[in-house]
């Protein structure tokens, strides 16, 4: 799992997805180091949206072997503006990374995802 970005939990506030504009779908890189704990806050945060019914469908996976992504959590899907959050608190790898899917017509989405691990 070398391609991953090693996180520094528990009890601190971790970037899954920095904010920018997005106009297609995509996957963050994983992100490594959630091992040590036990609960996590994950927020989604849509500051702009635009285009003909753009629509935001977001997930976050985990992995055990670095190939593999399973869901852990999805959030509603955003169609302007929004903040979500999501408590998650059944077991997880040490593993997350983000996967959206954009659509619409000339859709475009400023977003990010941010999570607190705690012990």
């Amino acid at each position: 799992m070398s391609d991953l970005t090693q996180a520094n939990t528990p009890n601190s506030t971790i970037t899954l997805l920095a904010s920018a504009a997005r106009t297609a779908t995509g996957s963050a890189t994983g992100v490594a180091g959630f091992a040590a704990a036990n609960n996590l806050v994950i927020q989604l945060e849509v500051t702009a949206a635009s285009g003909t019914l753009p629509t935001l469908d977001l997930v976050v996976q985990d992995t055990v072997d670095g190939t593999n992504w399973n869901t852990v959590t999805t959030f509603t899907q955003a169609t302007g503006t929004t903040r979500e959050v999501k408590r998650i608190n059944t077991p997880f790898t040490d593993s997350l990374r983000v996967t959206y899917v954009i659509a619409g017509t000339t859709p475009s989405f400023t977003f990010s995802v941010k999570t607190f691990a705690d012990a």
